[in-house]
Protein backbone atom coordinates (compact mmCIF):
# COMPACT_ATOMS: atom_id res chain seq x y z
CA UNK A 1 0.00 0.00 0.00
CA UNK A 2 1.37 3.35 -0.87
CA UNK A 3 2.04 5.88 1.73
CA UNK A 4 0.48 9.30 1.28
CA UNK A 5 1.09 12.85 3.50
CA UNK A 6 -2.78 12.87 3.78
CA UNK A 7 -5.10 10.57 5.58
CA UNK A 8 -6.92 8.14 3.22
CA UNK A 9 -10.18 6.88 3.72
CA UNK A 10 -11.82 3.31 2.35
CA UNK A 11 -15.08 3.50 0.68
CA UNK A 12 -16.58 0.91 3.04
CA UNK A 13 -15.06 3.19 5.77
CA UNK A 14 -16.97 6.36 4.36
CA UNK A 15 -20.35 3.82 4.23
CA UNK A 16 -20.17 4.86 0.26
CA UNK A 17 -21.24 2.53 -2.16
CA UNK A 18 -18.70 1.93 -4.40
CA UNK A 19 -21.13 1.40 -7.79
CA UNK A 20 -21.77 5.44 -7.02
CA UNK A 21 -18.33 6.03 -7.15
CA UNK A 22 -17.47 7.21 -10.83
CA UNK A 23 -13.88 6.93 -12.30
CA UNK A 24 -12.41 8.47 -15.28
CA UNK A 25 -8.85 6.81 -16.77
CA UNK A 26 -5.99 9.39 -16.87
CA UNK A 27 -3.37 7.41 -18.74
CA UNK A 28 -2.49 3.65 -19.85
CA UNK A 29 1.05 3.24 -20.36
CA UNK A 30 2.80 0.07 -22.14
CA UNK A 31 5.74 -1.00 -20.57
CA UNK A 32 8.23 -3.79 -22.62
CA UNK A 33 10.59 -5.75 -20.42
CA UNK A 34 13.05 -7.78 -23.24
CA UNK A 35 13.71 -11.54 -22.42
CA UNK A 36 15.43 -14.41 -24.16
CA UNK A 37 11.90 -15.18 -25.82
CA UNK A 38 11.38 -11.62 -26.81
CA UNK A 39 9.33 -8.70 -25.43
CA UNK A 40 7.15 -9.25 -22.18
CA UNK A 41 4.74 -6.69 -22.50
CA UNK A 42 2.45 -5.36 -19.06
CA UNK A 43 0.22 -2.52 -18.75
CA UNK A 44 0.32 0.41 -16.28
CA UNK A 45 -3.33 2.52 -15.55
CA UNK A 46 -3.96 5.71 -13.69
CA UNK A 47 -7.38 6.08 -12.50
CA UNK A 48 -9.43 8.79 -10.66
CA UNK A 49 -12.42 7.54 -8.79
CA UNK A 50 -15.05 10.10 -7.07
CA UNK A 51 -18.99 11.14 -6.05
CA UNK A 52 -18.63 14.11 -7.39
CA UNK A 53 -19.90 15.28 -3.86
CA UNK A 54 -16.63 15.83 -2.12
CA UNK A 55 -14.79 12.68 -2.39
CA UNK A 56 -11.94 11.70 -4.41
CA UNK A 57 -9.01 9.19 -4.96
CA UNK A 58 -6.51 7.77 -7.57
CA UNK A 59 -5.09 4.21 -7.97
CA UNK A 60 -2.26 2.94 -9.80
CA UNK A 61 -2.42 -0.70 -11.53
CA UNK A 62 -0.34 -3.06 -13.61
CA UNK A 63 -0.79 -6.12 -15.13
CA UNK A 64 -0.35 -8.07 -18.40
CA UNK A 65 -3.49 -7.03 -19.81
CA UNK A 66 -5.10 -3.11 -19.71
CA UNK A 67 -8.22 -4.05 -18.38
CA UNK A 68 -6.98 -5.97 -15.24
CA UNK A 69 -4.61 -3.20 -14.91
CA UNK A 70 -7.82 -0.47 -14.83
CA UNK A 71 -9.61 -2.83 -12.30
CA UNK A 72 -6.46 -3.03 -10.04
CA UNK A 73 -6.20 0.84 -10.12
CA UNK A 74 -9.66 1.36 -9.54
CA UNK A 75 -9.38 -0.96 -6.23
CA UNK A 76 -6.82 0.90 -4.93
CA UNK A 77 -8.40 3.89 -5.64
CA UNK A 78 -11.74 2.72 -4.03
CA UNK A 79 -9.51 2.17 -0.66
CA UNK A 80 -7.51 6.04 -0.76
CA UNK A 81 -10.51 8.14 -0.96
CA UNK A 82 -9.53 12.34 0.32
CA UNK A 83 -12.38 14.69 1.30
CA UNK A 84 -12.27 17.54 -0.60
CA UNK A 85 -14.57 20.52 1.35
CA UNK A 86 -16.18 22.35 -1.59
CA UNK A 87 -17.91 25.86 -0.96
CA UNK A 88 -22.14 25.86 -1.80
CA UNK A 89 -20.49 28.28 -4.97
CA UNK A 90 -19.40 24.52 -5.93
CA UNK A 91 -15.25 26.03 -5.57
CA UNK A 92 -12.72 25.35 -3.37
CA UNK A 93 -12.62 27.44 -0.06
CA UNK A 94 -8.98 29.32 -1.00
CA UNK A 95 -5.89 29.03 -2.53
CA UNK A 96 -3.92 25.87 -2.40
CA UNK A 97 -0.34 24.28 -3.80
CA UNK A 98 0.73 20.94 -4.10
CA UNK A 99 3.73 19.51 -5.04
CA UNK A 100 5.20 16.30 -5.50
CA UNK A 101 8.74 15.57 -7.02
CA UNK A 102 9.56 17.80 -10.22
CA UNK A 103 4.95 18.83 -10.46
CA UNK A 104 3.60 21.55 -8.71
CA UNK A 105 -0.06 22.56 -8.90
CA UNK A 106 -1.42 25.62 -7.98
CA UNK A 107 -5.28 25.65 -7.08
CA UNK A 108 -7.50 29.08 -6.99
CA UNK A 109 -11.27 29.24 -6.34
CA UNK A 110 -13.15 30.74 -8.95
CA UNK A 111 -16.72 32.13 -9.09
CA UNK A 112 -19.95 31.19 -10.21
CA UNK A 113 -19.68 30.13 -13.57
CA UNK A 114 -15.86 29.96 -14.97
CA UNK A 115 -16.01 26.34 -14.69
CA UNK A 116 -13.17 24.31 -14.49
CA UNK A 117 -9.72 25.89 -16.41
CA UNK A 118 -7.24 22.90 -15.81
CA UNK A 119 -5.94 20.58 -17.99
CA UNK A 120 -6.99 17.38 -18.55
CA UNK A 121 -4.85 15.74 -15.86
CA UNK A 122 -6.23 18.15 -13.34
CA UNK A 123 -9.39 18.66 -14.73
CA UNK A 124 -10.25 15.04 -13.89
CA UNK A 125 -9.42 15.16 -10.08
CA UNK A 126 -11.40 18.32 -9.82
CA UNK A 127 -14.63 17.10 -11.33
CA UNK A 128 -15.02 13.84 -10.08
CA UNK A 129 -14.44 15.63 -6.68
CA UNK A 130 -17.59 17.81 -7.25
CA UNK A 131 -15.68 21.27 -7.81
CA UNK A 132 -17.67 23.13 -10.48
CA UNK A 133 -15.46 26.54 -10.56
CA UNK A 134 -12.03 26.12 -10.12
CA UNK A 135 -8.32 27.98 -11.38
CA UNK A 136 -5.14 25.66 -11.66
CA UNK A 137 -1.77 26.15 -12.98
CA UNK A 138 0.89 23.73 -13.44
CA UNK A 139 4.42 23.93 -13.46
CA UNK A 140 7.21 22.20 -13.87
CA UNK A 141 6.64 18.59 -14.78
CA UNK A 142 3.25 17.66 -16.12
CA UNK A 143 3.82 14.13 -15.66
CA UNK A 144 0.05 12.84 -15.29
CA UNK A 145 1.01 10.32 -12.41
CA UNK A 146 3.35 13.35 -10.13
CA UNK A 147 0.52 15.58 -11.36
CA UNK A 148 -2.00 13.95 -10.22
CA UNK A 149 -0.09 13.05 -6.61
CA UNK A 150 0.20 17.16 -6.00
CA UNK A 151 -3.57 17.59 -6.61
CA UNK A 152 -3.90 15.44 -4.14
CA UNK A 153 -1.90 16.61 -1.70
CA UNK A 154 -3.02 20.44 -2.90
CA UNK A 155 -6.57 19.26 -1.97
CA UNK A 156 -5.53 17.79 1.31
CA UNK A 157 -4.37 21.43 2.63
CA UNK A 158 -7.94 23.06 2.19
CA UNK A 159 -9.76 23.54 4.94
CA UNK A 160 -13.31 24.78 6.14
CA UNK A 161 -14.36 27.99 7.49
CA UNK A 162 -15.27 26.22 10.51
CA UNK A 163 -12.43 24.35 11.10
CA UNK A 164 -10.08 27.52 10.63
CA UNK A 165 -12.25 29.21 13.15
CA UNK A 166 -11.54 26.06 15.21
CA UNK A 167 -7.87 26.54 15.12
CA UNK A 168 -7.51 29.88 15.76
CA UNK A 169 -10.45 29.86 18.34
CA UNK A 170 -11.73 33.28 16.66
CA UNK A 171 -15.21 34.28 14.78
CA UNK A 172 -14.53 34.76 10.89
CA UNK A 173 -16.74 37.16 9.44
Amino acid sequence: MLKYPYKTYSYSELGLDPAILEEIVITIKRCAKVTAGGKKLSFFALVVVGNRNGYVGFGQGKANEVPFAVKKAINKAQNNLIKVPITKNGTIPHTTFGKFCASKILLKPAGPGTGIIAGDTIRAVLDLAGVKNALSKAFNSTNPINLVRAAFIALSKLKTKQEVEMLRGVKIG
